[in-house]
């Protein structure tokens, strides 16, 4: 049975005459008799009674008119919403992102995405494993810092970031511009845990110079990290674009001058999977915010 049929069909028990809805719908009589004739011979049961020239709808042919009509409907429907979805109208996005970069860095291209596409769903999962999430489809997008290369990925560069000191405005250190890497070495930290890919990249970029972080806490929250080096309990080390987009005042900038650690960021998807117009925009987006920024 096909919708062509069904549809058919229905022009039929509107005109209860074969030649006007045959008419109507720009095939032959004997076609669209066929037709019907085809369907009867499918259900089983007669759907008209013929009458000489004129047709009647039989109880059969009733109910089948009724689930007809929701069946074309429900068609025109999904085609509708497909059309809405191919010209970024609806659909559903799901974006991975590194923790602290949600708190504080992707709201506004967040809320420029949603101004233009506002029926798309938009789901942002924060975690530090967004290239795993990329990889198991768990999220269709990621943005996450530069690893390893794999032929599953498609990778887009979006910007290099400076990692900097960061300390209270009533440190020790506070009224210094600019530090070596190795003086690092004499600074109490307050950094997210081992593991963490920012975590590590500060790390090995300390081991070539011989030393590691005297790190006295560790929390996984961007936030507390800052509420903590707030109260003065230690310094950290973060890119310095994060930290400007926290707009903290109270908090003192502190150059790395000889060998600053940097972090490359990516947008990434699977080289598989298929992208909405949707997810192009966003990605398109995406480049151009990490641009101006």
């Amino acid at each position: 049975m096909e919708i062509r049929q069904m549809e058919n069909f229905i022009v039929v028990c509107e005109e209860l005459h074969f030649t006007r809805a045959a008419d109507k719908i720009g095939i032959s009589q004997p076609t669209l008799s066929q037709q019907i004739r085809a369907l009867e011979d499918e259900l089983g049961v007669p759907l008209f009674d013929r009458v000489g020239k004129k047709i009647v709808i039989t109880q059969a042919g009733t109910l089948f008119l009724e689930h007809c009509v929701q069946m074309v409907r429900h068609l025109h429907n999904t085609q509708d919403a497909l059309a809405e979805f191919r010209n970024d109208q609806r659909g559903k996005l799901v974006i991975g992102v590194l923790p602290s970069d949600l708190d504080y860095r992707l709201t506004p291209l967040l809320v420029n995405f949603h101004a233009h596409f506002p029926k798309v769903k938009l789901k942002v999962v924060s975690s530090i494993y967004v290239l795993n999430q990329v990889l198991d489809n768990e999220v269709d997008i990621g943005i996450e810092l530069t690893s390893v290369s794999d032929d599953r990925l498609v990778r887009i560069p979006l910007c290099s970031e400076e990692y900097v000191l960061v300390v209270s405005e009533n440190h020790a250190w506070a009224e210094q511009n600019e530090i070596g890497i190795k003086e690092l070495r004499d600074i109490q930290t307050v950094m997210f845990p081992e593991g963490f890919t920012g975590r590590e990249l500060v790390d090995g970029y300390c081991r070539k110079y011989g030393f590691t972080l005297n790190t006295i806490m560790e929390t996984s929250s961007a936030t507390s990290i800052i509420s903590l080096v707030k109260a003065n309990v230690g310094g950290t080390i973060l890119p310095y674009p994060l930290i400007k987009a926290m707009n903290e005042p109270t908090l003192r900038i502190i150059r790395i001058t000889d060998d600053a650690p940097y972090r490359h960021f990516e947008i990434i998807h699977r080289s598989d999977r298929y992208l909405t117009q949707s997810a192009k925009a966003f990605i398109e987006k995406t480049i151009d915010y990490f641009n101006q920024g």
